[in-house]
């Protein structure tokens, strides 16, 4: 004898979680610490949510929008208090900075990213606004330190994107040696300044050349003028 089977109403089946924007963000993020920044695209997502890939552009404009809301949500994760017990505004700017720069450097592919297309949302801003506030203690004309905070920012997000991924990724780390091992067997007749500053053009932790630059960056920044109308 057959047996039909009974119907099982869709109304009694688990219910999917709405959609929101802190969700789509919070899964992005789950899949690019599992897979990797590359496997963070709109239909993964869906995929991952059990969507289709038009219901999360009510939420998310594209994968460029997308991949700045992780970024952003990472930011999260910087230190803005970082330094404050040290003995003035440069230290705690470079603990802020430091901060940021070790963020990004676990993400490199997301440091990448940063370099072209950078966040809009609350943590960015939280940032900026932190960092704006330590160098205008340096007492530095507005105008300066506005256009100065882009430049802090560009020099710990490259660092982080170079430095990240040569850990990260054999081929880099490949090209690294081979440029080493280039500049070092320079014939000093025909490339004299290179033999001149070597072993000194390649030496010298990430750490210092990174605080390095931030002390030069910001020495320019309090005492060079905006170009004539600028500001």
């Amino acid at each position: 004898m057959d047996v039909k089977r009974e119907p099982v109403s869709r109304r009694e089946r688990p219910a999917k979680p709405a959609l929101t924007r802190h969700g789509i963000v919070e899964t992005a993020m789950r899949i690019m610490r599992a897979e990797g920044l590359e496997k963070v695209t709109m239909r993964r997502l869906a995929q991952e949510l059990d969507t289709g890939p038009a219901s999360l552009y009510v939420y998310v404009a594209n994968t460029a929008e997308l991949h700045a809301a992780v970024l952003d949500a990472l930011l999260g994760e910087v230190d803005l208090a970082a330094g404050e017990a040290g003995e003035g505004w440069r230290e705690r700017l470079f603990a802020v900075l430091s901060s940021y720069t070790r963020v990004l450097f676990e993400h490199p592919q997301l440091a990448r990213s940063a370099l072209v297309a950078r966040p809009s949302g609350v943590n960015y801003l939280r940032l900026v606004e932190r960092v704006l506030g330590l160098l205008a203690a340096s007492g530095a004309p507005r105008g300066q330190v506005a256009w100065g905070v882009d430049n802090l920012l560009l020099h710990a997000t490259a660092t982080a994107a170079e430095h990240g991924t040569q850990q990260r990724d054999p081929a880099s780390r490949e090209d690294w040696d081979a440029l080493k091992q280039a500049v070092s067997a320079v014939d000093e007749t025909t490339h004299p300044m290179i033999s001149a500053h070597m072993p000194a053009l390649l030496a010298g932790a990430v750490e210092d050349r990174l605080t390095w630059g931030f002390d030069v960056l910001v020495n320019g920044i309090t005492h060079t003028p905006l170009p004539a109308g600028a500001d």
